[in-house]
């Protein structure tokens, strides 16, 4: 009885200075977010003064952005969720105080000029480093700390989303791919909630899409069918995507010039495509977004099949050569638009597919299922919630043991068939075919060689 009561308070102990904790970040955190957030809808709405079009400024933005990262903060380099990853698994979540202004500043300066990136990576990063830096001032224990960063991410998201669950699901799921860590669970939903209360209160503006699908959509086999195979369809365009962010990275990084010019002859290449794909591929692209998940045909209509190939290639260009942000809002850009563009295929719910191509991409990109599924029913209703389950989970596996995020530790398979090391980062991780699967194939040959040899056999009888 005694270890049951003893047992018990300890427990009540730890909730409550978790529950205190956690709530205190969201807090700060919502307030910080906020800040972020009026910045830059100012900054957005402050484009109209500029005599020219806002884009042309985009080459100095990227080399502004790249001076202010590498001079005084390198850590708030890209896109910043990959920066906190690795924080929280190398360094017991210890990220530099400087990483939050000056992240705040080149996120600012990028989208200002029509650097294609998100907002939620920098929100992430400041949350984590703001989080890490109360750590520091009240000298928690390395546990503590890491714990209290995993907070900030899940705060960050849900601040910057307007998804308190999704947002701290995310935090969460997106460190380790297959496991989620339980213990960080109650502390990262109290962050994300508190912190996104705060933002709510203070006077930020989320936007929510009531599709009502299940007015205009019944439940019949052959939209499962039509289901399954958007699930595939998304996670070759996740699989497309990983890879052309890693490739534009590793290209770009090979030009052997000043890095400044490199980012200047980056911005240039972004503004002179536009000159033949239009302006649509800058910025943060949200009015695209909204245009693909409503039914209402007309308002989808000039965007072109291809807007998510082009967006992929806006997004890893401006965060390759120097720019600074996010690209879970690029993501949702090209998983709605290509999910529009497979309902086209289709010849039916076009705004169906498009929002599942918006948390199906982000599932298979970043290996989040749990989170993607939640954030449909968060954005989109609980009448998606079975489709959006279906194709996340598929588009999770077939993009495979990638993510844009490669700091990732892999911690399950998701294929009996290869072999992979547990506990490895996904960049240093390599994946091997099975000893069964070895010698299967080797099976499989033996049948192929003796099923040409009777051929060869039986033609020679024959002649």
């Amino acid at each position: 009885m005694k270890k049951h009561i003893l047992e018990q308070s300890l427990i009540f102990f730890s909730v409550t200075k978790w529950v205190l904790l956690s709530s205190f970040i969201g807090v700060t955190i919502g307030f910080i977010i906020t800040f972020f957030l009026n910045i830059i809808h100012n900054a957005e709405q402050s484009r109209d003064l500029l005599p020219f079009h806002y884009y042309y400024l985009l080459p100095f933005a990227l080399m502004l952005s790249l001076y202010l990262v590498k001079k005084f903060a390198p850590n708030a380099r890209g896109h910043g969720t990959e920066k906190v990853i690795e924080a929280v698994h190398k360094k017991d979540g210890k990220i530099e105080v400087a990483v939050i202004p000056i992240k705040l500043l080149a996120t600012l300066i990028t989208l200002f000029a029509g650097g294609s990136a998100g907002k939620e990576g920098p929100g992430a990063q400041i949350g984590a480093g703001s989080a890490s830096f109360i750590s520091e001032l009240f000298k928690f224990s390395k546990n503590d700390r890491k714990k209290l960063v995993i907070c900030g991410i899940s705060a960050g998201f849900a601040s910057v989303f307007g998804t308190p669950i999704s947002g701290a699901i995310f935090g969460v799921e997106v460190l380790i791919v297959g496991i989620i860590m339980y213990d960080v669970l109650l502390p990262s939903f109290i962050a994300g909630f508190a912190a996104y209360t705060t933002a709510k209160i203070l006077g930020v503006n989320y936007t929510y899409f009531n599709l009502h699908f299940s007015q205009t959509i019944p439940f019949d086999i052959t939209l499962i069918f039509q289901v399954i195979i958007a699930g595939l369809f998304f996670g070759i365009i996740s699989d497309f995507l990983v890879t052309a962010f890693k490739k534009s990275d590793y290209y770009i990084k090979r030009i052997n010039i000043n890095i400044y010019l490199k980012a200047f002859l980056g911005g240039l290449f972004l503004v002179i495509l536009s000159f033949w794909v239009g302006d649509r591929y800058f910025g943060l692209g949200l009015n695209t977004i909204s245009d693909v998940l409503y039914s209402d045909p007309s308002l989808s209509q000039d965007i072109p099949w291809h807007a998510f190939i082009l967006k992929t290639i806006f997004t890893s260009v401006t965060l390759s050569a120097g720019g600074s942000g996010g690209v879970i809002t690029p993501i949702f850009y090209i998983g709605a638009t290509s999910g529009h563009f497979l309902g086209t295929l289709f010849g039916e719910n076009m705004a169906l597919f498009a929002a599942l191509g918006f948390t199906s991409v982000l599932a298979g990109a970043a290996n989040a299922p749990i989170a993607a599924t939640i954030m449909a029913v968060e954005l989109f209703g609980v009448e998606i919630a079975h489709y959006a389950a279906i194709s996340a989970v598929i588009s999770f596996l077939i993009t495979g043991h990638r993510s844009v995020f490669f700091s990732q530790i892999l911690k399950m398979n998701k294929s009996d068939m290869l072999s992979i090391e547990f506990g490895k980062d996904l960049e240093n991780n390599d994946i091997h075919l099975s000893t069964k699967s070895k010698e299967k194939i080797i099976k499989m040959k033996k049948i192929l060689r003796n099923l040409r040899r009777d051929t060869n056999n039986e033609e020679t009888k024959e002649k």
